[in-house]
């Protein structure tokens, strides 16, 4: 009954040809060869890796793209979620009634443009420090402190040159004020 199953049983099966084979030497040491070193071929190799590398690179740029496209939907998703953050916000503020409170919640459009006339403001005030009308004022300046320092003793000395500083500022600050008009 297990006789069978615990039985030896034998890989090799051996054939016993009614006629003779023979083969030549050539084919029995290529064989020999072939078997005592498994290797693949140079070129079969050259060929096998080029092609596990192009479909490395192929998966490669497949995977690009993906996360790509995974990044570009992360993006919307969170955009959509600030601009749903800053509605509600600016709803809440808009129903308490303090919309043009200091503490109120602006959007990025109104931020982004309160930005831009600030940077506006800021070369308009560095385009007047550079002008020649403070150039001249602080020339003047100079001039009061190289005459209170040739002067020690008798500051009053210095009347003129403290006129024509106080006259070059006064006729800046009017030029100020007539900017803002």
């Amino acid at each position: 009954m297990g006789a069978s199953q615990s039985a030896p049983q034998q890989d090799e099966k051996v054939f016993i040809p009614d006629t003779s084979l023979h083969f030549s030497e050539d084919v029995v040491n290529q064989l020999a060869d072939h078997q005592a070193s498994p290797d693949i071929p140079h070129d079969r190799q050259l060929t096998i890796d080029a092609h596990i590398r192009s479909r490395i690179q192929s998966e490669l740029g497949r995977l690009h793209q993906e996360e790509g496209r995974v990044r570009e939907e992360i993006e919307r998703a969170l955009e959509k979620e600030n601009l749903d953050r800053e509605r509600s916000m600016a709803g809440e503020e808009a129903a308490a009634g303090d919309a043009t409170s200091a503490g109120s919640v602006k959007s990025s459009a109104a931020l982004m443009g309160d930005l831009e006339e600030l940077r506006q403001k800021i070369e308009k005030y560095h385009a007047r420090q550079n002008s020649e009308e403070l150039s001249d004022v602080r020339t003047k300046g100079e001039e009061v402190v190289s005459c209170y320092k040739s002067h020690p003793a008798t500051p009053l000395d210095c009347w003129k040159a403290v006129e024509d500083f106080r006259a070059s500022v006064a006729q800046v600050e009017q030029r100020y004020v007539n900017s803002l008009r």
